[in-house]
């Protein structure tokens, strides 16, 4: 049976690749809407989709934390993405701290800690199976842009200038700071397991968060996206963030979901 089921997705899989980019677009979306509409009706209170965000990435941090532990090795991680995670983190916990107070402080000192232990053993346990020639996007290119649009977008509430421009910045930041991980990848073909497996985590957890400001626009018929006191770019900007890292994260899914369905224990890319 289980190999008939295999076989069955894998004649799907085959299938779908034959098609031209304008059906695989119309599968692709179709697919999203129907999750957004499941979402929709099995969870009722939106805010939990952040929950659910922040505990699948710590459950991500969780599988890197395994692996360097019990393989001794960060062969396929990028220092560069770890590291910009840990800043967007630092910042949205001392944000948390002045403005919420919540669960979501909680879930994100927590993760924070798991990030930099990640890096401690990058940069000096585990240094001499990193691969630095590989990983070679300079931070700066994805901060400073960051930084610049806070200045200029932000949320319009009654806490500090400095809050909310921090605010801006580490969702900004969030949104693109997998990219040296993602390119990391593209440049080694075959990523291994515990990696996948992370980054697939990243891809889910920011469709949540993605499908959270989805269903509170709909609902809202668009009015949500210009609430008084948000500032009228800072809502859609932010829509923008959560969507453009959900698109970076797609097409790596996909090819996780194919790998996983294949019984494969690398995930291979295709050639650029």
């Amino acid at each position: 049976m289980g190999r008939r089921r295999g076989s069955a997705v894998n004649k799907l899989f085959a299938w779908v690749r034959r098609q031209s980019m304008k059906v695989k677009i119309f599968f692709g979306i179709t697919f999203i809407i129907s999750s957004l509409v499941a979402l929709r009706y099995l969870i009722k209170d939106t805010n939990q989709f952040f929950v659910a965000s922040e505990s699948v990435h710590a459950a991500g941090i969780v599988v890197l934390i395994y692996k360097l532990t019990t393989q001794k090795t960060c062969s396929g991680l990028s220092l560069q993405t770890q590291e910009l995670t840990a800043m967007f983190l630092a910042v949205r916990l001392f944000c948390s701290f002045m403005m919420e107070h919540d669960i979501h402080t909680v879930l994100d000192f927590a993760t924070l800690v798991s990030t930099l232990w990640v890096i401690y053993m990058i940069r000096f346990k585990l240094k001499a199976t990193y691969n630095e020639d590989l990983d070679n996007m300079p931070k700066y290119y994805l901060v400073v842009p960051c930084a610049i649009l806070a200045l200029f977008i932000y949320p319009h509430t009654y806490h500090s200038h400095l809050s909310k421009v921090m605010w801006a910045f580490c969702v900004y930041l969030e949104a693109i700071a997998v990219l040296p991980q993602l390119l990391f990848m593209q440049k080694t073909k075959m990523i291994e397991p515990s990696t996948a497996h992370y980054v697939f985590a990243l891809g889910v957890a920011r469709f949540l968060g993605c499908a959270h400001w989805i269903i509170q626009v709909y609902e809202s018929a668009g009015a949500y996206l210009f609430l008084l006191g948000s500032g009228y770019l800072w809502l859609p900007m932010v829509l923008l963030a959560e969507s453009v890292q959900t698109f970076i994260l797609a097409d790596f899914c996909y090819y996780y979901v194919k790998s996983v369905v294949n019984g494969e224990l690398l995930v291979s890319l295709p050639p650029v």
